[in-house]
């Protein structure tokens, strides 16, 4: 059994991390948050800061391929793993992600602000289990329900789930 890295509360530590695939290395305060290091320290606006209690979703990034809440997230509990934003989604060549498709083709955002957050808890969805395809409307409402949008009723996001399924499929 592995013993847990122990950080002293006002000591700066240096971490390691992948982020959208490129190698980052930086000193941190012990107690700064993920988000806020993404958005301050790498410039990396595309996620999102809503309620900072985990609860609204717009914060949703991948850690190691899988969502997690990044105000919630220390960054030096990042250190030595691979983080994606929503910037990290479409291929390098501007060719956009099959869930940025389904959201654009589907209208399936508003202000905006929820968006890079549902994008990134549907592609870790499709990721987990592509066969949402055929999911009825209420199990992708649950599916989802861990991200909240003040906008839009819903319907478009839910058309954008299945058509993410479509496209995901489609490509691979």
């Amino acid at each position: 059994m592995s013993e847990a890295t122990v950080f002293e509360p006002d000591e700066p530590v240096v971490i390691e991390v992948e982020v959208n695939g490129r190698p980052v290395k930086a000193e941190v305060p012990t107690r700064m948050l993920l988000s806020d290091f993404l958005r301050q320290r790498l410039g990396l606006t595309g996620t999102h800061v809503g309620c900072e209690h985990g609860v609204c979703g717009a914060c949703t990034v991948h850690i190691d391929g899988r969502p997690a809440r990044s105000c919630l997230t220390l960054v030096a509990q990042v250190d030595g793993r691979a983080v994606r934003t929503v910037e990290g989604l479409a291929d390098a060549d501007g060719t956009l992600h099959p869930v940025q498709r389904a959201f654009k083709e589907c209208h399936a955002l508003q202000c905006g602000f929820c968006t890079p957050g549902f994008m990134m808890a549907v592609a870790g969805l499709l990721d987990e289990r592509g066969d949402l395809q055929s999911a009825d409307d209420e199990t992708i409402r649950e599916e989802i329900s861990g991200n909240v949008c003040r906008c839009t009723g819903y319907l478009n996001i839910v058309s954008a789930v299945k058509r993410a399924a479509e496209l995901t499929n489609e490509k691979g």
